[in-house]
């Protein structure tokens, strides 16, 4: 089984992640952020990843901390669960609908660390969650699971369906790019 357990402790913030790549969709989420919540659990269950997240934060300060570090963790889990990534298909896309919103995801678990994002300029609150906290999130996530990942809203009006659309589209090409297709590394340099 390809699953992972990363701690985290900061002054701002104490996170602890497990993940399970080759799951059943599977989550236990508990995060001081309930839109967080929300999301990380729709991560869980439409990647098909076995998932447990216990976060505690500065929340009285901003959710920015909280929410980055879980994306940092998450990140650091993947990759620890992908171990030396022999047989991964490597790459994943996907472009989900969610209403009238319309979001598509690309990620190569390369090892090269790049964050690409494009959101319209969308902006503004989903109950206390401030929407631009989705860029920091994928980006920790990006950066910590050396991961190339594109993340872009192609259309999409109601902040929290393009999120959701966001998250959803993220799991299923995550999934995609992690799905075991062979036996061998998937780089002609012999590793990733």
């Amino acid at each position: 089984m390809r699953e992972a357990e990363v701690f985290r402790e900061t002054k701002e913030t104490k996170i602890k992640i497990y993940i399970n790549l080759d799951g059943k969709g599977n989550y236990e989420v508990n995060t001081p952020v309930g839109f967080l919540t929300h999301m990380l659990e729709s991560f869980a269950k439409h990647g098909m990843f076995d998932l447990k997240v216990e976060a505690e934060g500065d929340v009285h300060v901003s959710h920015h901390h909280t929410v980055e570090d879980c994306g940092i963790v998450l990140g650091q889990a993947v990759l620890k669960a992908l171990g030396d990534k022999k047989g991964i298909k490597r790459y994943g896309h996907a472009i989900i609908p969610m209403d009238e919103a319309l979001v598509l995801s690309a990620i190569d678990v390369s090892g090269r660390p790049l964050f690409f994002y494009e959101d319209k300029n969308l902006r503004g609150k989903i109950t206390e969650f401030d929407f631009e906290l989705i860029w920091e999130f994928f980006k920790g996530f990006a950066l910590e699971s050396k991961s190339t990942l594109h993340i872009k809203v192609l259309e999409g009006k109601i902040l929290h369906h393009v999120a959701e659309a966001c998250f959803k589209a993220f799991a299923r090409s995550l999934k995609d790019a992690v799905k075991i297709e062979g036996d061998d590394i998937p780089s002609t340099k012999g590793s990733l």
